[in-house]
């Protein structure tokens, strides 16, 4: 079992940018995959993006295309989700949590391929 620690969670204004981070107590590069989702009260938890750890490759919600940027520093055992021009929609607990396998363009966004799970980081979006 992997633990994952999020951090850099915070109450921004709409535009602005936070740089969210995972770390893993692994190798990320013996998990496949880390994933970040966010869910709000009363909702499902919903895919945001996700990263191979192996060759770097990522997947996006359509919500933030062009606007967050998951990345990974296998030294570090870290994934970061660096979310610029924040959104009134954004607001969220977001977690990361390890992919079971290899991740797909089709099943990336689902929660139940995920194993491991942070306990999350709270972000706020607010003027």
């Amino acid at each position: 079992q992997v633990e994952l620690v999020e951090s850099g969670g915070g109450l921004v204004q709409p535009g602005g940018s936070l740089r969210l981070s995972c770390v893993a107590s692994g190798r990320i590069l013996d998990m496949n995959a880390i994933g970040w989702f966010r869910q709000r009260p009363g909702t499902q938890r919903e895919g945001v993006a996700c990263i191979s750890t192996g060759d770097g490759g990522t997947y996006y919600a359509d919500s933030v295309t062009g606007r967050f940027t998951i990345s990974r520093d296998s030294a570090k055992n870290t994934v970061y989700l660096q979310m610029d021009r924040l959104k009134p929609e954004d607001p969220a607990l977001y977690y990361c949590a390890t992919y079971r396998g290899l991740a797909h363009a089709s099943s990336w966004s689902l929660s139940n391929n995920y194993a491991d799970w942070g306990q999350g980081t709270q972000v706020l979006v607010s003027s």
